[in-house]
């Protein structure tokens, strides 16, 4: 058979199963130009003979690896057609398909789950079953065509595969994301090299260049067609752009069913906890909106407030600095510093820590509930192959205990030096954002001073109520910050060597969360926590420097964390989503023109799927997308005392969050590889580990930077109305006749009051811990993990699982007859019994 008959032959079989997988690379050739040790590259420059012979050493051994791994694939039994972009053929697509065999074949290895019974596809909306019940309509509810049917399934079997349904139609027998997930598989096991040196596998391949994209093809376009179809007629792609990635489908529910089958279970399981998240937010918006109008309706009515603002010059404050002049507490009528600082905010405290153990007791919940609908229960990590840098850096092979099979191996002492040396690296970055800290804080010193000796009233206001510019510094220092993380943080997580992909993932997902934690909170704790505490007193100030210590407002230092954090989380949240939307395209457009550059003449002409999908952005998994809101689910819930609007402007970002992934999934990303997850990993401890943060920082928050319990002691001693508390809240600084807020005697010693509020603090603290926590315990307990009804279907589809595998079908028929005539005697006897008692 000729090599052109060969080639339709492979069309013809590649049309009729299907493209699955799409191998790229570029060939860049060098025009040699007369003269003595020199060639001439692409755009005229001189290159030195020596390089160009390095180059070429290069070239011959990329297309080598390249000719043995497609050899290897071809052996296996893949179908493969080659095609070229242009006349130039500088750039190449390796078309590959999995033939029938090929698949069953991997599927068993893989325990690909397969059909037994079908099911009524159930309705996994609480909320919808809540309305429904109500008999109230649902404008959430959206009837998407296509959605997937829902089945009973088990491990797939070969040798059983009349038993499950659907096994005569080879050619839809197996889903698009199965087939991707099989050829996969095929792709990162085939050797292209040596197998001592670990060349084994196409992220290596990829990662050495030979290969510059590897891509499963989207199901056609996303656009909709212009002529009228019928919902029925369009591709999963198009269902998935016209249902759920546009905008204006932001009040529908989200088709979890179809982005599963379309990406798979790890990308679905995102958008589904980002759903079931933004949902959770609804209550806890509505519940801090109110906390903020009761604040502002108390406002008129706030003693403390009124007596600042009437005080004329009755309190004359003392100076900032030592060059400064004292001012009156009545310059800034300190009444906005009540907005948030009233007995709301310490009930919405409390109503936030149970909010966040009860949403995430109920996301684990939701979470088994479609881990089983998705047939990902029982799914846990295969025996991994180890990394490709981890292959290429491992000086010795040793046998894997589990499959005997010998591996790249990494011995313990080397191990612990290189993670010393990436906890070095960790601690030195961990330093730098300390430093930016400090940097900050002495900037807003210096600015402070300064906007002091201008003389202007509402400059001096600002010196002392208000942090706008210290929000506008520690924006500015996290993005400075976020840009050093992005770059350093890969850094330190080869040195640890980590065998698996998913001990890296963890690994660095744990070292970057760590990163961002203290480069996100370091300045709303400093605020909360050390602002104002190291002050001293006239005589005996503190210093930083030679700089006197930040002390906080007469408002206090809660109202200057509530504007922070509104500038950080409004502010932050409005550049992340312009650049979420402006980035993609950008770099889209970058690689259709680079792209069309290549191609010259053809560029013109319609290109075809392979071509179009190549020209869209690499997806970069869903790292990005679980770190911001996580995040921000450590804002809401850790500063909530502060700030009790956080949860609506959370909301708000969420619902443009949700649309915005959906359309880089959808539209400008490449079509990941579909990967099967039961759970969103390591991110459900991080989140745990935050919402038992939430309670103790709340604790203290409320016990030594609100005003609650001081003005709640006062009423207890001395006045319920709180009439003369401004005045008992300033110490009498008598060498320069003026006053500072303090609970200090004349020589600067703490008064008795200082030591009751102190034992109050810490009871406070205490019972609040105490009593949040059992609460929590409790919650943890009363609601399981598995619903029962789940656990009913996991009991039924685990004995159909053992009917269609069982090797002799009458012996199973006479034991389930034997069990149904068991359980109709038992129950008779029983029923005799209890007509006896």
């Amino acid at each position: 058979m000729t090599e052109s008959a060969l080639r339709i032959t492979v069309r013809t079989f590649m049309v009729d199963l299907g493209l699955d997988f799409v191998l790229v690379w570029e060939i860049r050739s060098r025009r040699k130009r007369r003269g003595k040790g020199k060639v001439t590259g692409e755009e005229g420059e001189a290159v030195p003979t020596e390089e160009s012979s390095r180059s070429e050493r290069r070239k011959a051994q990329l297309a080598q690896w390249r000719e043995k791994f497609v050899q290897n694939l071809e052996s296996v039994g893949l179908l493969m057609e080659k095609e070229t972009a242009n006349e130039k053929k500088t750039i190449h697509f390796l078309k590959i398909s999995a033939p029938w065999d090929v698949l069953v074949c991997y599927a068993e290895e893989l325990c690909v789950r397969a059909p037994l019974q079908a099911q009524p596809n159930l309705d996994l909306n609480t909320s919808a079953r809540v309305l429904s019940r109500l008999c109230i309509p649902n404008v959430m509810m959206e009837s998407v065509p296509k959605r997937p049917l829902d089945y009973y399934t088990c491990a797939f079997r070969k040798s059983k595969m009349n038993r499950f349904l659907g096994c005569d139609d080879h050619e839809n027998y197996f889903t698009n994301t199965q087939r991707h997930r099989i050829v996969y598989e095929i792709l990162a096991r085939t050797v292209y090299g040596k197998r001592k040196r670990a060349e084994v596998g196409v992220d290596r391949l990829v990662n050495e260049g030979v290969y510059t994209a590897a891509f499963p093809l989207h199901e056609g376009p996303f656009q909709l067609p212009k002529f009228e179809i019928r919902p029925d007629e369009l591709n999963q792609r198009q269902i998935l752009y016209h249902y759920w990635a546009r905008w204006w489908k932001w009040s529908k529910y989200q088709p979890l069913d179809h982005i599963r089958e379309y990406f798979g279970e790890k990308i679905a399981l995102y958008f589904a906890w980002l759903g079931f998240y933004t949902a959770w937010l609804l209550p806890a918006a509505v519940v801090g909106t109110l906390v903020f109008v009761s604040g502002v309706m108390s406002m008129g009515t706030n003693t403390p407030a009124k007596e600042v603002c009437n005080s004329g010059a009755s309190y004359l404050m003392c100076p900032l600095c030592n060059t400064c002049k004292a001012w009156n507490m009545s310059d800034i009528c300190a009444m906005v510093g009540y907005l948030f600082d009233h007995p709301g905010t310490v009930l919405f405290s409390v109503f936030m820590s149970f909010w966040a153990v009860t949403f995430l007791e109920y996301w684990k919940r939701k979470m088994a509930t479609l881990a089983h609908h998705w047939d990902c229960m029982d799914f846990h990590e295969e025996e991994e192959r180890p990394r490709p840098e981890f292959a290429a850096m491992a000086p010795t092979m040793e046998a894997n205990p589990v499959t005997g099979v010998k591996e790249p191996y990494f011995p313990e002492k080397t191990r612990l030096s290189r993670m010393f040396t990436g906890s070095m690296v960790i601690i030195m970055m961990l330093c730098v954002v300390m430093i930016f800290l400090v940097t900050v804080v002495m900037c807003r010193g210096i600015i402070s001073v300064m906007m002091f000796h201008t003389g202007s009233p509402v400059l001096r206001t600002e010196v002392y109520q208000s942090s706008i510019e210290h929000g506008f510094m520690t924006i500015y220092d996290i993005i400075l910050s976020c840009y050093d993380h992005n770059m350093c943080a890969p850094a330190p997580c080869p040195l640890k060597m980590h065998r698996t992909q998913t001990q890296y993932d963890n690994a660095f997902i744990m070292k970057v969360f760590i990163f961002q934690f203290v480069n996100f909170y370091s300045s709303p704790f400093y605020v909360a926590f050390f602002k104002g505490r190291f002050v001293g007193y006239p005589t005996n100030y503190g210093t930083l420097f030679g700089m006197r210590n930040e002390d906080c407002g007469p408002g206090g230092c809660l109202i200057e964390l509530a504007e922070q954090l509104f500038i950080i989380m409004v502010g932050k949240q409005i550049i992340n989503n312009i650049q979420e939307f402006i980035i993609p395209k950008v770099k889209a457009w970058q690689q259709k023109r680079t792209l069309a550059k290549v191609l010259g003449g053809k560029a013109s002409q319609e290109p075809r799927r392979w071509e179009e999908d190549y020209q869209l952005v690499e997806c970069e998994g869903l790292f990005e997308e679980y770190l911001e809101m996580v995040l921000q689910f450590g804002f809401i819930t850790i500063f909530v005392a502060a700030f009790p609007l956080a949860p609506l402007f959370a909301l708000l970002n969420n619902w443009v969050e949700i649309r915005l992934d959906a359309h880089k999934f959808v539209c400008e990303y490449r079509r990941p590889v579909a990967e099967r997850a039961q759970n969103i990993g390591v991110w459900f401890n991080i989140l745990e580990a935050l919402s038992h943060l939430s309670v103790i920082a709340n604790a203290f928050l409320i016990a030594f930077t609100s005003d609650f319990l001081p003005r709640l002691l006062y009423q207890y001693k001395f006045d319920n109305d709180l009439n003369g508390y401004v005045n008992f809240t300033l110490a009498y600084a008598p060498l320069n006749y003026t006053e500072y807020k303090a609970f200090r005697d004349n020589n600067g010693n703490y008064s008795l009051f200082y030591w009751e509020l102190l034992a109050v603090r810490l009871g406070f603290i205490i019972a609040f811990e105490h009593v949040v926590f059992f609460v929590l315990r409790a919650i943890d307990w009363i609601v399981p993990d598995v619903p029962e009804s789940l656990e009913l279907k996991i009991k039924r589809e685990r004995y159909l699982a053992k009917q269609a595998l069982a090797e002799n079908q009458e012996a199973l028929l006479t034991e389930t007859l034997f069990g149904e005539k068991y359980s109709k005697r038992t129950s008779r006897v029983q029923h005799w019994q209890t007509q006896d008692s």
